[in-house]
């Protein structure tokens, strides 16, 4: 199976299509382009200052932080599927790439973006539909059992390239494996304060106010 890894139908053209139009797409910030057409000013002058949803819902708009969620999420699902139809299943693996890295690094807000789970979501949806399911199920499950919202993440992005890589499904796998490592290099800091205890709870007074 690992040999289909080192395996892609890729030309130079085609990577390079592949990895503009993802970025492109990953890095519009819905988060602050949403808040700041409600009227609520910059999302980044709030609480972790970060782009995603849960730095939304700080702002008191609920509808907002789901429709970063979404658009977050659809942005890379959107780019996978795009570049999947004109240049094929290896390119949109790369697509989807582009587009989590996009999000975290957005060019057109100096490079500070989100944490990338929602549009690790939407690279799943894009890729793997099945996958973005247990995706959602294990989120699910790790946040109700503990209320912790950044170790359901984290638990999740883990079990997903392990579940890819036991169905044979190389490529995908490899990729969302190197998005994992990234996505909790991005969430060191709430790993730091999971292991002091300090993390906030969902629904807690002041939930998540670091990040």
């Amino acid at each position: 199976m690992m040999a289909d890894f080192w395996t892609w139908q890729l030309t130079p053209q085609t990577a390079l299509a592949a990895l503009v139009i993802g970025y492109l797409l990953g890095s519009i910030p819905f988060g602050l382009l949403l808040t700041r057409m409600a009227g609520l000013g910059d999302v980044r002058k709030i609480g972790s200052g970060n782009i995603g949803a849960t730095n939304v819902l700080r702002t008191g708009n609920k509808g907002l932080a789901v429709a970063t969620l979404l658009l977050d999420a659809f942005k890379a699902t959107v780019a996978v599927l795009i570049v999947a139809h004109f240049f094929g299943n290896d390119a949109a693996v790369l697509a989807g790439f582009a587009a989590f890295i996009g999000h975290i690094f957005p060019v057109w807000i100096g490079f500070k973006g989100g944490k990338g789970v929602a549009t690790y979501l939407g690279i799943l949806l894009g890729l793997a539909p099945l996958m973005a399911l247990i995706f959602a199920i294990v989120w699910l499950a790790i946040a109700f059992t503990t209320r912790y919202s950044s170790l359901s993440a984290l638990v999740a992005t883990l079990v997903i390239p392990v579940v890819l890589w036991i169905l044979g499904v190389d490529k995908i796998a490899g990729a969302m494996a190197l998005m994992t490592v990234i996505s909790w290099y991005k969430h060191r800091a709430n790993i730091a304060r999971l292991t002091a205890g300090t993390e906030g709870k969902i629904g807690a007074k002041g939930f998540g106010a670091k990040g």
